[in-house]
């Protein structure tokens, strides 16, 4: 890619540290990063089509993409407690109303034995009952844990180190025209590490979040 901006969305008004990433640039990193087995570290490399700009340019890349994932886990989390939440109310509501139909039911085959009638209403309202149960089952055994599994992977992600590989001559001016560069403090960026990244980053799967040989322009 051309500049840094690219990967974040441009109809965000926040400042850069707070900012979307680009929902495409969303969709092609975390698509990758789910393919990568779990136990395996994550990196991120991003290819840019001009020259170094401050050298704190990856660690500022890195923390805006950190807050980012670091956000998207929060809200994964807090949709799990809500969906949990609603969870447990149906589940209260669904075995309430499964005993009403059972012994309205009963009473309805008492009044109206050995009639077919009686029968019918009778298997009606359990059906009904065990019916009514149906979302919180469905919330317990199934919907809960690819939401708690998302709520990980963005983890990772708000973890992995941020590397940047410049592919043009240095001497240029042009990384004046991309993303503002923001003073970091000085314990963004740890000494002796302009990548942004931490300990080795050949142990870690690195997503190139732009391959040279398809988007470079």
């Amino acid at each position: 890619m051309a500049e840094l901006k690219q990967l974040f969305n441009a109809m965000d008004p926040s400042p850069f540290r707070e900012k979307d990433l680009d929902p495409n640039a969303e969709q092609f990193i975390v698509g990758w990063a789910r393919e990568v087995p779990r136990d395996v570290h994550l990196a991120l490399l991003v290819y840019l089509d001009r020259p170094a700009g401050v050298p704190e340019e990856p660690a500022i890349l890195r923390d805006a993409i950190r807050e980012y994932f670091g956000h998207r886990a929060e809200t994964s989390r807090r949709q799990l407690r809500q969906l949990l939440r609603l969870g447990r109310t149906s589940l209260a509501i669904g075995v309430v109303f499964l005993a009403v139909t059972i012994g309205l039911g009963n009473l309805i085959g008492h009044w109206l034995e050995g009639r077919q009638l009686g029968e019918i209403l009778r298997e009606s309202l359990l059906i009904g009952g065990w019916v009514a149960m149906w979302r919180p089952m469905e919330i317990f055994l199934y919907d809960w844990w690819p939401i708690r599994a998302e709520a990980r992977l963005y983890d990772r992600l708000g973890a992995m180190p941020v590397r940047i590989a410049y592919t043009k001559d240095a001497s240029s001016e042009s990384w004046r025209w991309d993303w503002p560069a923001v003073p970091l403090r000085s314990s963004s960026a740890e000494p002796g590490d302009k990548s942004g990244t931490r300990g080795n980053p050949d142990a870690r799967a690195p997503i190139a979040a732009d391959p040279p040989s398809q988007v470079r322009k």
